[in-house]
Formats: C-alpha cells, structure tokens, sequence
C-alpha cells in the first residue's frame, strides 16, 4: 500500500442514494462542488458529476459488460494515490457507503495510508426502493424489525458455512431486504422456505429504484422466482420479503403519478431546460433534454450598447422573452449601468415569465399583454397613442419583425438592437438519438419555431419525420405549430395561454383523458 506524504488532500465517501439524483445529501453536493477528483460507481447517478467543478477530474470504477472496471483493491490503491497527492476526493458510491457499499474496506486503506476521510451518508437502496414503491418497511400493525441481507452471499455455500442465520430470518415476522440478489433469488426464497417462512409471504422486487425506469414486480416467497424469470427481470434490484408489501396496493405514489412511463423530449435551450423538465419530471415523465438552440452574444454589441446609453431617451422598452431580459440586463452590467437608467422609461414584459424575470432586477413591468404572441403585443400598444414615441425593442437575431413594423406604422420611432444570437449546437445529444432510434419517445416539445427548424436542419427533414412517426408532438403556441407544420409535422398538443405551465397542462391531460 502507498504512503502518505506530508501533505495528503481528503477523500469523501459520499452516498449517491438509489438513483434519484436529488436525494443526495447537501452535504454530498458541498463535497462534490470542491472535488479535483470523483471516483464514482455503476448505480451512482451521472447526473451527479455535474455538481462537480469543470475541471475535475472523473474516473468511472463501476462496471462495464456487466463486470466490474476495477478490483476492489485497485480502487483502494486508486484513492490512496488520489487523496496522498494533495487533492479532493470524492469517492462517489450508489446508495449509503456503509451499506453493502465495500466503503468500510476503502476507509481502512485510507486509514492505513494515513490519508484523511470523511464518511457522508447516503439514502440506501432498500429505504428508497421501499419509499418509492409505497412499501413501508415498519409498520406497528406488520413488524416492528427490518433485516438487510446481501443477496449474493449464498452462492457456492451450504447452510454450514453461511453467513447468514437463515433460521432467524425466515421465523421471524420481520421485512427482509435482500440486496444485489436477483440472481439467487430463487436459492434465496428457497433457502427462506425451507427454514420456516410461510410460502404466501408477500414479495416485492424493485428495479432500477426511484429512477423513471424504476419497475416493480410483485409475488411470494413460492412463486417470485418463476416470476421474475417469466418477466425477464433484470439487476439492479432489491428484494423485499414480507407482510408489509401487501401495503403497496393502497400506498403507492410514484408510478401513479399522471405522466410515469412516458418519455419527453424538450427541445428549449439548455439555459431554459431546467423549471420545464422539472414540471414534466414532477409529473412522473422520463425527461430527455435536447437543445436545439444554442444561445449567443451579438456579432456585435455597438447598436445595443448606443441605446442601452441613451435608455434615458427611450419611452418604452419591450423585452419578449426572459432570454432578452438575461441578455439585456447582462450588457447594462457590463457597461456598468443599472436598473436607475429606466427611471423615465415604462417596460412591457410580453408574458409572466419574463416579467418575472424582470422582477429580479427591481423592475414591475407597466405592460402584460394578455395574448403573449407578437399580435398581441402590437394589439396593446394599438390602444395607445404612439406618435412620436421611442421605443427599444432588444431581440433575438431571428425574431420575427411583426412588433417594430407595426409600432413605426403608429408612428413610433423604433430600435431593435440585435442582444443576443440563435445558432445550432454542435451536435443533438447521443441518448436522445438512442430514444428516438429506438422508437421510446411518446412525446417531444416545441417552444418556439426555432426548435423546430433548427432540429429540423440538424436531422434534415425527412429523418426528422420518419424518427417522429407514432411521436405525440406539442408545441406552444399558433407561430411555432406553422413551423411545426411547414417541416411536415402534425401538432398534436396546443395550450390555449402560450406558456410553459399551460404546455405542462394540455401535455398531462393529452396523455390522462
């Protein structure tokens, strides 16, 4: 084993949780923002690793072809070498460290080496597999004791020479979880039966837990393992064994949620992706986010950054999106100018996320157009007396010119510096070609017509179609459904008010009514 110098860095052990990324700890999150090295397993969720700085270092000791990437000793050896060159490390492990996790062996390599650790609990896959399913692994009119077993220790060994006392756990009326026992399941139910548990106990296996994918098959202790062999039922899985499974019928939660099992994809930039997946994801969906639109700075900031001087000119400013709010206030930042630059200036928020957005500033927008599509911005102002006005009107490269048009035609005088460019991503990500390759996809979301044409010139239009055949499309509103239809689609989803909450709405009842 190798020595410590004399100035060793640290290794966390942190539990990932059972799959759910957002049951980490705050304090695995704490570990994993200050990483220079993660070291992470086969059920730690990858999402994790972007809590991780850029920079850090990510090394995969799980498995691969379903046999493990690294020797428990090397892994050992490895965070050794890590942890005794200076560095954070964190050695990122699926479920709790402590719990069928080898982390007792990982800390006394550290130990030995005399590097520093730290252990920082994780929520293990029998409690969130339990929880998960609406099994309740203690219940005071059940069993007040639960046992975790591994389910891998029977294999080659007799009741001679287990490590396990099978009488104790099959006479006792307690839960039983078996972990990593899929493939003894069958040794496992027998070996339970022969030493006194009722055969009609009730069992539960739970794949992939807490996760989208998550599946759950229910039985007994006699007939599980034929079961699961029907179902073809596959590892990663944990095994619950007792009277408290009967509970899940009334208990259940997460798979009865309005959209679990369906698979959306959302095509927003990846700036914007995040509060629309989690709406969907909250709903039970399987979220796969693919940007089609890549959201940059100007050519050139020189007209955007003459009238951002001159704000003190300007009667009005229209700001249509919260991308043009980020972009705007952004530049005014770097020029070294604030919100007290529109004191004589009234600002129109063209729906409620962008005046939310604008709220962050200190700014309650004097306009909310009811209908938030550019017909209704022009629609509001028509009601007013624009004659002579100036109006600012900062835009995306590609925004339609319906607004200044129509505003110079009332009379308005009218600047629509260019703040902020639509271009293509480099390439759409690999899982969603995967989805769609494969035919998984029950949905895909528009918000916009750049969505739309840019995926449409990414895959080229008539991969675009034959991938999206059987596919429920949604999208936000009259302008993007023309784009939608233009490239040879039919929109299927349409909200009535053009936001993403009311798009979250029509998408759960399309798929429940």
């Amino acid at each position: 084993m190798k020595t410590a110098p004399q100035h060793p860095g640290i290794v966390y052990l942190v539990g990932a949780g059972p799959g759910d990324p957002r049951l980490i700890t705050l304090r695995g999150i704490e570990c994993l923002r200050n990483a220079d090295v993660v070291v992470y397993d086969y059920l730690a969720n990858e999402l994790l690793l972007n809590h991780a700085p850029e920079g850090a270092e990510r090394i995969y000791a799980g498995k691969i072809g379903g046999r493990h990437n690294q020797a428990q000793d090397e892994i050992n050896s490895l965070l050794v070498e890590k942890g005794g060159s200076g560095k954070v490390v964190v050695r990122l492990k699926g479920g709790d460290p402590f719990v069928f996790g080898r982390g007792g062996e990982e800390c006394e390599a550290l130990r030995e080496a005399g590097i520093p650790f730290e252990v920082v609990p994780g929520v293990t896959a029998a409690m969130g597999a339990a929880a998960y399913a609406g099994i309740p692994l203690t219940h005071r009119d059940f069993t007040a004791s639960v046992a975790f077993v591994t389910g891998q220790e029977g294999q080659g060994k007799d009741d001679s020479d287990s490590a396990i006392d099978w009488d104790r756990l099959s006479l006792g009326s307690g839960t039983v979880v078996f972990y990593m026992g899929i493939t003894t399941l069958r040794r496992s139910m027998q070996r339970m039966m022969q030493h006194g548990r009722d055969a009609a106990t009730p069992v539960a296996l739970v794949r992939w837990a807490t996760t989208p994918c998550q599946q759950i098959l229910i039985g007994t202790v006699a007939d599980i393992a034929d079961k699961a062999e029907a179902a073809a039922f596959k590892p990663p899985a944990v095994t619950i064994v007792g009277d408290v499974v009967s509970l899940r019928e009334k208990l259940s939660w997460f798979d009865r949620r309005p959209l679990c099992g369906r698979k959306i994809i959302v095509t927003r930039s990846a700036e914007q992706a995040g509060e629309f997946s989690t709406s969907l994801d909250m709903l039970g969906a399987s979220v796969l986010e693919c940007p089609t639109i890549r959201l940059v700075e100007p050519e050139s900031w020189q007209l955007l950054d003459l009238a951002i001087r001159e704000l003190s000119g300007y009667d009005w400013l229209i700001l249509s999106s919260v991308n043009a709010v980020r972009f705007f206030f952004g530049r005014m930042e770097t020029l070294g100018i604030d919100a007290r630059a529109l004191a004589g200036c009234k600002v129109c928020a063209v729906g409620p996320k962008t005046a939310d957005a604008l709220r962050a500033f200190g700014i309650r927008a004097d306009l909310i157009p009811g209908d938030y599509k550019a017909e209704g911005v022009v629609d509001e102002f028509a009601g007013l007396d624009m004659h002579g006005s100036r109006v600012l009107f900062p835009r995306a490269d590609k925004a339609r010119d319906l607004i200044p048009r129509e505003l110079k035609r009332m009379g308005a005088h009218v600047d629509s510096p260019v703040a902020y460019r639509n271009i293509l991503p480099e390439r759409l990500p690999p899982e969603t070609l995967f989805a769609l390759e494969k035919r998984s996809v029950d949905c895909i979301t528009f918000t916009s017509s750049s969505t739309v044409l840019n995926l449409a010139a990414m895959l080229g239009e008539e991969l675009l179609l034959d991938m999206l055949k059987g596919v429920t499309v949604a999208s936000i509103g009259p302008i993007t459904s023309k784009s939608c239809r233009d490239v040879g689609l039919k929109v299927d989803i349409e909200p009535e008010l053009y936001t993403l909450d009311a798009m979250t709405t029509a998408i759960e009842a399309h798929f429940t009514n």
